[in-house]
């Protein structure tokens, strides 16, 4: 076994692999980029070796340097974990030349599956179900286009060195080929420095499950059963679960044997996950093998037991399996949820910021959250915004989801946009109850996912009213001279009830609140008018803890402020609010006029309109990257543009000025 290995990765698959080996004993070695400098996993591992700046291109793509580290270091092996080098060849093969083992397969197996038209003519060979499709060398613009028309539309063009979501881009009509292929191109040159694409036959609503495997130096392969990775945005999951629903066990073991056999006809080494799309009818078709460890391994582990990066270090070290297929048994049910920083309401756009607050569920035997962030960290614009993956485990499907939701409640995060809310109605969702999943489901359920729930909002009103009555005690208390009522800060009238008045925003509207107080209660007793009721409550706040009876209903919740804005965090969910100032002293303008601003931080990629240049509406004038992501930028309506106010390459922060824009006067 080795005695040092270097993690070439970041972020909470770094953090994952250094626990397994520090379990094991073996020293690690991190590296990181200027971004990464105070990062989490840079101070879990042993050791750290600064490889570049903050771009991936410039550090975590840059293979000599992190070889270098290896040799500097005196770490005998590199673990790639996923994405960025875990599956390029030419890393594998610079790590083998340096006499440094590549904790993952051989060359020859990346190169096998690492084009996804490669390995569909591989399988197409073995006998193997392929989708149609186009997945030759000829790579030219007319080539790729007859063959998505011969196909027929929709198809989906796909990076054949692609991964993770990213260069891929469903195309629906013969008018959107140009401009999709252009930006699938621009987006795998981004990610993987190669734009070589493959077009197939987009299937309507299937089901995306896949099938771990792993296969020893002897020649040994094994399944580890299947996951049910269906739910996704942008192609990239969101949650995960193991095993798949309705999965008979006829169907679990052909596919279980196909993906067995698929990874043997390449003598495949390590961990590998073979996926497939899944129809109505229980007809599979190969997708797509990642030569890598994947994102949602955990619900793997969690229903087998077994530590899957322990396998893939001994596979490396040149020991066998540590179990056939027989001893291998599904135990329970566990589902993995990926919690990011992104606004599910605005196309899930990713969010960057600081991450002011960060609480999570307790771990234990049934809850485990694998994370590259900690309080106080930013969520910046370089890498993938994931906050953490949160993975529960239990006895059967209906007690796992359920304590996937209560997990789910407990997190609490303040700083940036998050997706959990989202995840939570998402999860409790009738339809992902009763397991009908695919593909497609958040695109058929759109309008039930995203409706805001039938919640006891005058309540949340009532809570929000009393902690900040509470709070303005709680922080000036101190200040009072009690000698002298006329200090008091705290509404008290001689002869009249106190009367408390506050204007908060909840959920883009303006709300004006009023709390009359009972005088000499413990707890404090207030009527609040709501916007639509007048409600008594009794409060108390202890530091952020807020214990509230409301028509008998006693409940504590927790509220976290910063200086204009707080959160409730409830068994119902989390509630920001806005605090509004007393006095308005001027107008807010728009001092930027008509114009495209910068949804987020990030990079110039392409400018495609000029100065004076008139545009019809739909037209993409400026594209963005942050967060490996292109964000386009098109015209609502016809127009004139202005002043442009930046070139490719620029970095522009969010709220920016992009450029100018008069719209075209109405006829």
């Amino acid at each position: 076994m080795f005695t040092k290995i270097l993690v070439a990765n970041c972020g909470e698959i770094a953090c994952r692999v250094i626990k397994t080996a520090r379990k094991l004993g073996i020293a690690t070695v991190a590296i990181y980029s200027d971004a990464d400098e105070n990062a989490l996993h840079v101070e879990l591992a042993d050791e750290a070796v600064h490889v570049g700046g903050s771009k991936p291109a410039d550090s975590y793509l840059q293979k000599t340097r992190i070889v270098e580290a290896a040799r500097l270091t005196g770490a005998q092996a590199i673990h790639p974990g996923y994405g960025f080098l875990s599956e390029n060849a030419d890393f594998a093969r610079l790590c083998a030349a340096s006499n440094i083992v590549f904790i993952g397969p051989p060359v020859s197996a990346i190169e096998a599956m690492g084009s996804k038209s490669a390995a569909k003519n591989i399988m197409e060979t073995a006998g193997v179900p392929v989708l149609p499709g186009y997945h030759g060398e000829d790579q030219s613009t007319e080539v790729l286009r007859n063959a998505a028309e011969n196909v027929g539309y929709p198809v989906l063009l796909k990076a054949a060195a692609g991964g993770g979501g990213k260069g891929m881009r469903q195309i629906h009509s013969a008018a959107e080929f140009d401009e999709g292929l252009a930006a699938t191109k621009r987006e795998a040159i981004s990610s993987f420095g190669d734009d070589v694409m493959l077009v197939e036959k987009y299937l309507q609503n299937p089901r995306h499950i896949e099938v771990q495997v792993f296969c020893d130096q002897s020649g040994n392969g094994i399944h580890l059963f299947e996951r049910d990775c269906s739910v996704q945005r942008r192609h990239q999951k969101i949650i995960e679960e193991a095993p798949a629903p309705g999965m008979t066990p006829e169907l679990r073991m052909s596919m279980g044997e196909a993906a067995v056999a698929a990874a043997l006809a390449i003598n495949y080494v390590g961990a590998g996950t073979v996926e497939f799309l899944l129809s109505s009818n229980n007809s599979f078709y190969f997708m797509e093998m990642n030569t890598r460890l994947q994102v949602e391994h955990p619900v793997t582990e969690m229903i087998t037991g077994q530590d899957l990066v322990e396998w893939q270090l001994k596979v490396a070290a040149g020991e066998r399996l540590p179990l056939a297929q027989e001893q291998l048994h599904i135990q329970g049910h566990a589902f993995e949820a990926r919690v990011y920083a992104e606004d599910p309401n605005n196309d899930f756009l990713p969010a960057a910021g600081c991450l002011e607050l960060l609480e999570t569920p307790t771990a234990s035997n049934h809850i485990r959250i694998d994370t590259g962030v900690k309080q106080g960290d930013e969520v910046g614009v370089f890498y993938d915004p994931m906050i953490a993956k949160l993975i529960v485990w239990d006895e059967d499907r209906d007690r796992a989801l359920q304590r996937l939701v209560t997990a789910l409640l407990k997190y609490r995060v303040r700083g940036v946009k998050t997706n959990i809310d989202f995840l939570i109605s998402l999860a409790s969702h009738e339809a992902f109850i009763g397991q009908l999943v695919h593909t497609g489901f958040i695109a058929e359920h759109r309008q039930t996912l995203f409706q805001p729930t039938e919640r006891q909002d005058e309540h949340f009103f009532v809570m929000a009213m009393c902690f900040l009555i509470l709070q303005q005690t709680q922080t000036t208390g101190n200040h009072r001279d009690r000698n002298n009522p006329w200090s008091a800060r705290d509404n008290w009238r001689i002869n009249s009830p106190q009367i408390h008045k506050r204007s908060i925003t909840y959920r883009g509207e303006e709300y004006s609140l009023v709390a009359e107080e009972s005088a000499n209660q413990s707890p404090r007793e207030f009527l609040v008018t709501t916007p639509n009721n007048c409600v008594q409550a009794k409060a108390k706040l202890e530091h952020n803890k807020l214990t509230i009876e409301i028509s008998g209903h006693r409940q504590t919740v927790a509220v976290y402020k910063s200086h204009s804005d707080f959160t409730l965090f409830t068994d119902n969910g989390a509630f920001d609010f806005e605090i509004q100032p007393l006095f308005v002293t001027e107008d807010e303008t728009d001092i930027h006029g008509s114009g495209f601003t910068a949804p987020m931080n990030g990079t110039v990629i392409e400018v495609l309109a000029t100065r004076g240049q008139n545009v019809k509406a739909g037209s993409t004038l400026v594209i963005m990257e942050a967060m490996k992501m292109e964000h386009p930028m098109k015209a609502g309506t016809d127009g004139i543009v202005g002043e442009v106010f930046y070139s490719v390459g620029d970095l522009v922060e969010g709220g920016s000025l992009i450029l100018e824009f008069e719209p075209a006067a109405e006829n």
